[in-house]
């Protein structure tokens, strides 16, 4: 049996510099622009193409979480292609059968770490760059700009071994909310998000009752590498414990979700899911109760 490529869902610049040109890794941007919203309902988003083509890991490709790698059908932005439409967009940026990913990004990881959770949800081996752009950069390692100068190569599309249990629909949210079944909801929006303080992208400002606070951002250091492990251990036994129940992470728009969920599976848990649609889906209908506060 040939040995897994990647070590596990967190690789290092060190290991990547060493690897970046196996042929078996493919290397993916998965940057969008997601500005604070400066009014509820404000969502301003954007691909982070232009960002990727102006500095980029040599050789990378730009996965874009605002195009190809969402559903354009979903009633809620970012939401996860169907397993097909996602085995055909990475053949596009070149990854397909027998390759591993390593995904980065400008964003603190949380992109980075909802490309991966895709990836994973579909059996695609695939890591994420503890740090991103900034942790390649400070090493001083080198960057390239500019588009790509060759098409993506020619790859047999994956065939994806979907993982359903990853992902959690808005009727077993609302089940674990009114106590209808086991399950600990997790908001990884910043607190200001949970307790409905700040203004939010989405029709109205709160946290699914019943759900705890576990930012996101709080369990990368002040360089944006997720946290050592007996600190990220503390900050999140914090909040989830060490019960036995599953754990259902929920943000926005799944995106912060992604990155609490990277923090958890390297804790070890595998009782984790995501919330895709997660507060914009939930927010839209006036009958699902939204709480503020502590």
């Amino acid at each position: 049996m040939t040995a897994p490529l990647l070590p596990g869902p967190l690789v290092d610049d060190t290991w990547l510099a060493d690897r970046l040109d196996d042929p078996r890794l493919v290397v993916l941007d998965a940057t969008a622009l997601l500005p604070a919203p400066r009014y509820d309902g404000d969502h301003t988003s954007a691909s982070g193409r232009g960002a990727w083509a102006e500095r980029h890991l040599p050789g990378s490709r730009h996965a874009d979480l605002t195009g190809e790698f969402s559903d354009p059908d979903a009633p809620y932005h970012f939401s996860a292609p169907s397993p097909p439409a996602l085995a055909a967009a990475l053949a596009r940026v070149g990854v397909g059968e027998g390759c591993a990913v390593v995904t980065y990004d400008t964003g603190g990881g949380i992109w980075a770490a909802r490309l991966w959770w895709m990836l994973r949800a579909i059996s695609v081996p695939a890591a994420v760059l503890d740090g991103g752009l900034a942790a390649w950069e400070a090493a001083g390692r080198p960057v390239q700009s500019g588009e790509e100068t060759a098409p993506a190569r020619q790859v047999a599309p994956v065939t994806p071994v979907p993982r359903p249990e990853l992902w959690t629909d808005v009727h077993e949210v609302a089940a674990i909310s009114r106590g209808e079944r086991p399950g600990t909801l997790v908001c990884a929006l910043p607190s200001g998000g949970y307790a409905g303080t700040l203004p939010t992208r989405y029709s109205r400002r709160g946290h699914v009752p019943g759900s705890r606070s576990l930012p996101g951002r709080e369990l990368l250091d002040v360089e944006g590498r997720v946290l050592p492990s007996g600190d990220l251990a503390a900050r999140v036994g914090a909040v989830i414990g060490s019960g036995d129940t599953p754990v259902v992470l929920y943000c926005g728009g799944g995106i912060s979700a992604a990155g609490a969920a990277l923090a958890l599976t390297l804790l070890g848990r595998e009782d984790v899911s995501v919330y895709d649609g997660s507060l914009e889906e939930w927010s839209k209908d006036p009958g699902r109760p939204l709480e503020l506060g502590y």
